[in-house]
């Protein structure tokens, strides 16, 4: 196994460090290991795991979207039906959100929080484990609504009363398993959230103070508050729902009591926080990607920690802003709450600029996806605040320029990060790293594909044209924009697959074990390639938010002596 040498330069494979491999040790068997992945309680092989169950998903989803886009290339039905069309945006919706993007971020976090803090597991193994094995679980259960009779959730990914209800009566239990499935989800992200949180403020190595911490473990810090405070009010509604539908009750039913717009209420005090738990890890990955490719210390730490503190105070405070044309709701006081959290994002916004200003920028595949995040997530900021002014949301609600704005936050907040993080840590994750010029193909393909998909949506928005509609006039003007976006769905789709076979011939090349290929700050560029069981033989100290920097510039009088153990923190017991 790879290990840095203690000389003080970081074992990179671009200084005097030097790379220590092993002799080779025959293989297991396929049987023992397919046993030791599907029984493991280590949170490097759990994190993978995580990565290519929500990817897979990914997969399902985008597939989803490309059949949407295939219906609203022309006037009229021709691919699917209404009820079909119904199914598919709610499907598509749901899996992206619940279980790509939030399954994607607890890989990354499972993966590199306790590298980052130099601790051997995460707090609770076998609870972690326990809390990944529910996701695939609650995937199949969402997905084979798509086999009952009545076919899959067609309400919308948000599930609103009294569409949510009325399949109830006729005998369809589609989203009776959208609802099991997304309380299987809400449990274990709720159970994932305990165990960072104990992870991060427990297990910390020796000198790694709170304000030492990576950017990216205080996002998943934030994140997992939010998880924790938010998710069980999803939960709550959730099972309102299911009794409302099945078991007689009235929760959300108006004729007999109940109130839709609770239903509201209960889902967006879940659903605003759950914006940021999406879009707060990928602010991490960003945050830990332009100072490498910038050779620069990132600009203002400690602001990015208090604006990640704000961000997560004020977004339980926004809620109702999904809510303005409903007038069930305090017009002002949300619409100026919505202006304030676009300040702490703004201060990250400059930093991470100020982070690149007069660095000596390398634009390698990671850095790529990191600066197309910048431009696509700022239009999604702006568009934001837009539909912020309560006049012009009235004007917008339930139009194009909505699904516009959602897509340029989630897709720009999160798609590109992921990308960024998958060819960042790629190297630590396996050994090896991807095609530098497969990923600059990926990375255009998708940078024009998004946009040519979604910002013609403004448009059409704009001009009146209606989300959720699997048809629309041939008359009114929308034919050419939404060709435009169906091809640009199939650019997309271009820039997976060619991530995809980046990834397979990687995978087939042998290791090169680089520990370090970038030159990076944090610790886990201080260990092997891939991490060993425990993460480290031993730890390089830490005396800033940079040890592995520290170390390669001129700390080596600091370096422990290579045959001292590891200082490990204790692990907690279960």
């Amino acid at each position: 196994m790879a290990a840095i040498a203690g000389n003080g330069h970081g074992g990179n494979g671009h200084g005097n460090g030097q790379v220590a491999v092993g002799v080779a040790e025959p293989l297991p068997s396929l049987r023992t290991r397919a046993y030791d992945w599907l029984t493991t309680t280590d949170h490097k092989k759990i994190g993978i795991l995580y990565i290519i169950t929500a990817f897979f998903f990914f997969v399902v989803a985008g597939l989803l979207a490309e059949l949407i886009r295939a219906e609203l290339a022309k006037p009229g039905l021709q691919v699917v039906n209404d009820q079909t069309y119904n199914e598919l945006f709610t499907m598509h919706g749901t899996i992206m959100i619940f279980l790509f993007v939030m399954p994607m971020f607890s890989g990354f976090a499972n993966f590199l929080v306790p590298l980052m803090i130099g601790a051997p597991d995460v707090a609770f193994p076998r609870i972690n484990a326990l809390s990944f094995w529910m996701v695939p679980v609650a995937g199949l259960i969402m997905v084979s609504g798509f086999l009952v009779k009545g076919g899959a959730a067609a309400a919308g990914w948000t599930g609103y009363p009294p569409l949510s209800q009325q399949s109830a009566q006729l005998g369809e239990h589609g989203q009776d398993l959208w609802i099991v499935a997304l309380i299987i989800i809400a449990a274990a992200s709720l159970l994932g959230s305990i165990n960072f949180i104990t992870t991060i403020l427990k297990m910390r190595a020796p000198g790694m103070t709170m304000f030492r911490m990576p950017i990216f473990v205080w996002n998943t810090l934030v994140t997992s508050l939010l998880g924790l405070l938010a998710i069980p009010v999803l939960s709550a509604g959730l099972i309102m729902l299911f009794i409302d539908r099945n078991l007689g009750g009235s929760f959300f039913d108006p004729t007999r009591g109940g109130s839709a717009i609770l239903w509201q209420n209960v889902f967006w005090f879940f659903g605003h926080p759950e914006v940021y738990i999406l879009i707060l890890p990928a602010f991490g990955i960003i945050s830990e990607i332009i100072p490498v490719f910038s050779r620069k210390p990132l600009f203002g730490y400690r602001a990015f920690v208090f604006a990640t503190l704000s961000i997560g105070a004020l977004s339980f405070a926004v809620w109702a802003h999904h809510m303005f044309a409903t007038g069930a709701v305090l017009l002002p006081f949300f619409s100026i709450m919505t202006f304030l959290i676009s300040v702490p994002t703004g201060v990250k916004m400059f930093n991470w600029i100020a982070t690149m200003w007069g660095g000596k920028i390398k634009m390698d595949t990671p850095m790529l996806f990191a600066v197309g995040f910048l431009l696509v997530f700022l239009i999604g900021g702006i568009n934001g605040a837009f539909a912020a002014i309560v006049p012009f949301d009235f004007a917008i609600h339930d139009t194009y320029f909505v699904v516009a704005h959602l897509h340029y936050v989630l897709v720009g907040g999160s798609v590109f990060a992921i990308f960024a993080g998958f060819y960042f840590w790629m190297p630590k994750m396996t050994g090896r790293k991807l095609s530098e010029g497969l990923g600059k193909l990926n990375f255009w393909l998708l940078f024009i594909g998004v946009n040519m998909t979604f910002f013609p949506m403004h448009t059409l928005g704009l001009d009146g044209m209606q989300r959720r509609i699997a048809d629309y006039p041939a008359n009114a003007g929308y034919t050419g924009l939404n060709q435009l976006e169906s091809i640009g769905a199939v650019i997309i789709a271009l820039s997976v697959l060619t991530f995809i076979v980046n990834f397979i011939i990687t995978m087939r090349k042998p290791p090169t074990h680089e520990v370090d290929p970038w030159e990076a700050n944090t610790l886990e560029w201080a260990t092997s390639s891939p991490p060993p069981p425990q993460n480290f033989t031993q730890l390089i100290p830490i005396r800033s938010e940079r040890p592995v920097f520290d170390f390669r510039h001129g700390t080596r009088r600091a370096a422990p002596p290579p045959s001292a153990p590891a200082p490990v923190t204790p692990e907690v017991s279960q």
